[in-house]
């Protein structure tokens, strides 16, 4: 009795151990997590019991260092059921999958509530960068800032708060956002801004970007524009000049348009305007210091205090040279002296002269060269209408072409003189205003056409002279004592179509009649046609001298023989 009760007990414990691993064996379904126990350590592997009929193994590599030194027997952990039973008959356990649907489940949970979750930026892909937030998301390149990120290979290794944008477990995709972020932030900071915002408040904000017509400013989620003519009272080149991206500057909100969002601002009026007070401060006659900020093909601008600025024309710059661009004179950064010339606080602008802070020279050449004055220079420089002569530093005389010689044609001041070649002159006219000197060459000696060539020349003399030079319109001879006589193309005895230059050459002896002596033009009109006609007049003359003395020859001769046949007779 006893003994079959005995083995009916056991087989009821057997029963009941069955009916609890079969209801344990319906808890557990491979692919979801459950909690296990660590009932055992080896060196590389973790035995884990999770109320199964056997236990399971998870290698070692699975745990981080850090746990695989914290973890101890007892231990509750989370971990995976690959497979309740592989072709061992094991059961199949993974900590790393169940750390990875743990994650999963969290990521799922945070897109679910719209959360963020810092990510690691760890490398860079194509189209944007790869992201490790708990496992590897793609952060496009779009959804990385609110502009253009030039560098991104300086976001590596950075952390960031990033939002879950697209998920997809099964695939494995996670794609995250920071711009979505900071478009909330900047949403909010906007709002903030633009109902506490209004024109005339003094506001701080930062450099967001720089261009050439000024900066933009952003005031906390929105922007506004400091054109550069409102940066300073005084002159701006850039506004790079004043600023950098990211400094932190104080401005007033000098126009907010609510209806386009735009915000004007400005800097220079925080302080007064310096062109306030400027006529009282710097009249008429006033001579000033100042640097030299800005120099233009007509001028240099003179920084006189931050914001007054004047301007020396290049006509203002020297009284005894002709400045042709003011860098010849001026340096940016130079300290000059000047003169207030005129003041115009409407137009903001101030006239200055810099060469009346010394005595014009001008003055005093009336004193020093008075009309009749002989004097010594160097020529200067040679022009098609005279030669200019250089008499002390920024003084220079002007010989004109027809004040070089009384007697010949002077084409081009060359034929006389040459550069840095000492000459003597005559003062001829000073007009100071105009600032020139007249000088005369051919003055230092006696005009002959006084008395000398119309004493020596008279119309109807045959002269003969060396051709000096040929024009279309005749050749010049040059006659004794140096003149110059004139033989128009019309008095040349031309044959047919031929052409002075293929008749005459330079330095040829020519003989030709004068037809005309001026006086007043101091001209001498020669003719090789007269000269020829009267040439050809005296060979008939001679002819008919000597036939006239043939006749009577004959004559005398004829008379003398009737005379003799009547004696005869």
């Amino acid at each position: 009795m006893s003994t079959a009760s005995t083995g009916s007990d056991a087989q009821l414990d057997r029963a009941a151990l069955a009916a609890l691993y079969e209801e344990t064996f319906k808890n557990l379904e491979e692919g979801t997590i459950t909690e296990g126990r660590v009932v055992a350590l080896t060196k590389d592997k973790v035995v884990v019991d999770i109320g199964y009929k056997s236990e399971g193994m998870i290698p070692s590599d699975q745990f981080s260092p850090e746990d695989l030194q914290n973890i101890k027997v007892g231990d509750a952990i989370q971990v995976y059921i690959e497979e309740c039973e592989d072709q061992d008959g094991n059961l199949v356990l993974s900590k790393e999958k169940a750390d990875k649907m743990k994650i999963w489940e969290e990521l799922e949970k945070l897109f679910k509530d719209e959360k963020s979750i810092d990510g690691k930026i760890i490398s860079r892909i194509k189209g944007g960068m790869m992201v490790d937030i708990g496992v590897k998301a793609f952060l496009p390149g779009s959804q990385i800032d609110l502009h253009p990120v030039r560098d991104l290979d300086g976001l590596v290794g950075k952390t960031f708060p990033l939002k879950i944008i697209k998920i997809n477990h099964r695939r494995g995709n996670v794609v995250v956002s920071r711009r979505v972020l900071l478009e909330e932030t900047r949403d909010k900071k906007r709002q903030t801004t633009l109902a506490n915002l209004k024109e005339g408040q003094l506001i701080q904000g930062m450099v967001k970007n720089i261009t050439d017509y000024g900066a933009f400013i952003d005031l906390g989620g929105i922007d506004g524009l400091l054109h550069i003519t409102d940066m300073s009272w005084g002159r701006v080149g850039h506004p790079s000049e004043m600023f950098t991206v990211g400094d932190r500057v104080e401005v007033t909100v000098l126009k907010y348009d609510r209806e386009t969002g735009r915000i004007s601002l400005g800097l220079k009026q925080k302080s007064a305007d310096p062109w306030t007070n400027v006529a009282g401060k710097y009249p008429i006659g006033t001579r000033v210091r100042g640097r030299v900020v800005s120099l233009t093909d007509y001028g240099a601008f003179i920084e006189l205090e931050p914001g007054v600025e004047g301007l020396v024309h290049v006509s203002e710059m020297s009284w005894t040279h002709e400045v042709r661009h003011p860098s010849r004179v001026v340096a940016v950064g130079d300290q000059v002296e000047a003169a207030v010339l005129n003041v115009d606080p409407g137009s903001r602008k101030i006239s200055l002269g810099m060469k009346q802070t010394a005595p014009n020279p001008w003055d005093m050449i009336e004193s020093k060269y008075p009309v009749g004055t002989k004097i010594e220079g160097k020529v200067k420089s040679l022009t098609d209408f005279g030669a200019f002569i250089g008499l002390e530093e920024g003084i220079d005389g002007l010989i004109h072409i027809s004040d070089m010689s009384w007697t010949k044609h002077i084409k081009h001041p060359s034929e006389l003189f040459k550069k840095a070649q000492k000459v003597d002159a005559v003062v001829l006219r000073i007009d100071k205003e105009k600032e020139r000197l007249s000088l005369g060459y051919k003055q230092l000696a006696r005009d002959p056409w006084d008395d000398e060539i119309p004493a020596r020349y008279h119309v109807g003399d045959s002269v003969t002279g060396k051709v000096s030079k040929i024009a279309d319109f005749g050749i010049f001879i040059e006659l004794e004592g140096g003149v110059e006589g004139l033989i128009h193309v019309s008095e040349a005895a031309l044959e047919g179509a031929a052409k002075l230059e293929e008749k005459y050459k330079l330095q040829d002896d020519v003989t030709a009649k004068i037809i005309k002596v001026d006086r007043e033009e101091r001209k001498i009109a020669l003719s090789l046609r007269e000269h020829q006609s009267d040439a050809d007049r005296r060979q008939v003359d001679e002819y008919h001298a000597a036939q006239g003395g043939l006749d009577q020859s004959l004559g005398r001769a004829a008379k003398q023989s009737r005379k003799k046949s009547q004696s005869d007779d």
